[in-house]
């Protein structure tokens, strides 16, 4: 074979060694072009996503936000605000009536240094508190308001969107913490992005009808939400998580129980599904449509680069706790110094209730709040003791119970008492009963001890319990707080106050 026959073979794709070669070279570069190709379009599709979601980010504006903030701490702290608009596609879920922009849900989320540990603390909607000056749309500031309802913050201005800056001064004036970035999620976010996830496990302590979700309605109606473990999405998603009457003791602390429970089990399904960017674009592109952040947060590599921040903490170690609080009358009143306490461990990035442990240092357990003193429980003989509700704090009765418990009672019964115009609490006792009477007159300094026909031991708590529940010097500590939940714990556990 001649050069030029053994040039044509090669170039012609022959059987030699050089046309062998000539096809590996073309399957290499024809290989290599759809590898080219398939790069162009997944980055020309993230592209084009990165600009889909950076469209659909809304931003609030920094000028509503205090003058006067704290210093920047260890760790990160992410103010989250679900709000109940009924503005743009929130009115067909069923968003907070009018058109002012309300919120009842609020947590802040607490990153810790070592990037891996994290505590998220709920703040109770009818919690008093001092409201600083906030900014009104026409650029006024109002007075600060000394003892207002923590979710009044929201509605200042009254817009059909909300304040959230208003919101974010109080909670930096409350804690002395200064709040890093704030997310406003509204209804329909909110739905989308539990459809997005494919439903949250969800649990209940009993059967929920429609009358559960409406007291208004005149009949029970129809069984809603089934007792136990389910998993919800979109609008039934919605309605567990504003659940409130027919549960429990219908308060708001027993429904911050279940919302932390819900956001627990959102986390475990998030990270079920990856922390990576091809995961987590699509839950960014439910939720960034009807989402509201602070301009920190306002691109979608900041959110993206946010949430991929938080891939090493995992389950265990991601914790839920409530603003230490206690009734007063029908509202809720601040725990100090138990908050105090906590907002001093944030402060210094230090462990609460074992939730996490700053860069280098050794979780002992101690910072934060203490454990509860144990308590000798009281000798009450056997004695079962009732529990009424005399006034028309809600949950009061069960309040006491669970305090009762605490210390050793035996509580058979919790109820309303036939009238709740009681100022002062009676202890009313059978016969024979009185020194076990006495035994729980103690913890109710000031009650009045009454004989009576009926056998064993009644309470009836007056408005003075009411305006300051503290069971004297036998009080458990828990009371304030509570113990932390772990986005890793059973949902079925734990959910209800009272």
């Amino acid at each position: 074979m001649t050069r030029s026959d053994t040039a044509g073979a090669a170039h012609d794709g022959g059987d030699g060694p050089a046309g062998e070669r000539g096809r590996r070279v073309g399957r290499a570069r024809a290989t290599a072009a759809a590898l080219v190709s398939a790069l162009v379009l997944l980055v020309a599709g993230a592209g084009w996503l990165y600009l889909r979601l950076n469209g659909d980010i809304t931003t609030f504006g920094e000028d509503g936000l205090s003058r006067d903030r704290p210093a920047a701490g260890g760790g990160t702290n992410v103010l989250v605000i679900g709000s109940d608009s009924r503005a743009g596609r929130n009115r067909r879920l069923g968003g907070g009536e009018g058109d002012v922009g309300r919120s009842d849900t609020a947590f802040l989320l607490h990153v810790y240094g070592d990037g891996r540990h994290a505590l998220a603390v709920s703040f109770p909607r009818d919690a008093l508190m001092q409201i600083p000056p906030c900014r009104l749309p026409d650029g006024r500031w109002t007075p600060q308001r000394p003892a207002a309802m923590f979710n009044s913050a929201f509605t200042v201005g009254r817009t059909a969107n909300g304040n959230p800056a208003c919101t974010q001064n109080t909670v930096e004036r409350l804690t002395g913490l200064r709040v890093d970035h704030t997310v406003v999620v509204d209804f329909a976010g909110f739905a989308t992005l539990t459809t997005a996830v494919g439903g949250v496990s969800v649990c209940l302590p009993q059967d929920v009808y429609e009358g559960d979700l409406d007291p208004h309605r005149a009949v029970r109606g129809r069984l809603v939400f089934p007792r136990g473990p389910q998993t919800v999405s979109g609008q039934r998603a919605l309605d567990y998580v504003r659940l409130r009457h027919g549960l429990g003791d219908g308060s708001d602390i027993g429904r911050i129980k279940r919302q932390q429970a819900f956001t627990a089990a959102l986390i475990k399904k998030v990270r079920a599904r990856g922390m990576n960017p091809s995961a987590l674009f699509p839950l960014a592109r439910a939720a960034t449509a009807a989402m509201t952040v602070d301009p920190g947060l306002g691109s979608a590599d900041r959110l993206l680069a946010f949430a991929l921040s938080m891939k090493d903490v995992d389950l265990h170690n991601t914790k839920f706790l409530t603003l230490p609080w206690r009734y007063q009358g029908a509202r809720v009143a601040v725990v100090h110094p138990d908050a105090d306490r906590l907002w001093s461990a944030l402060r210094a990035d230090r462990p609460v209730d074992g939730a996490a442990a700053r860069p280098g240092a050794k979780d002992d357990g101690k910072a934060g709040l203490p454990a509860p003193a144990p308590q000798a429980p009281p000798s009450t003989g056997g004695v079962g003791i009732a529990v009424y509700n005399g006034t028309t704090a809600p949950g009061l009765a069960a309040h006491a119970a669970a305090e009762l418990r605490a210390v050793g009672f035996n509580v058979t019964r919790t109820d309303t008492a036939a009238t709740q115009q009681h100022t002062a609490t009676v202890i009313a006792y059978g016969a024979g009963q009185q020194g076990p009477a006495r035994t729980v007159a103690r913890y109710f300094p000031g009650a009045v001890l009454q004989q009576t026909t009926a056998p064993g031991v009644t309470l009836i708590l007056g408005r003075d319990y009411a305006d300051g529940p503290a069971l004297g010097a036998g009080a458990p500590a828990e009371r304030a707080a509570g113990a932390a939940r772990s986005a890793a714990d059973d949902p079925c556990s734990d959910l209800s106050y009272g």
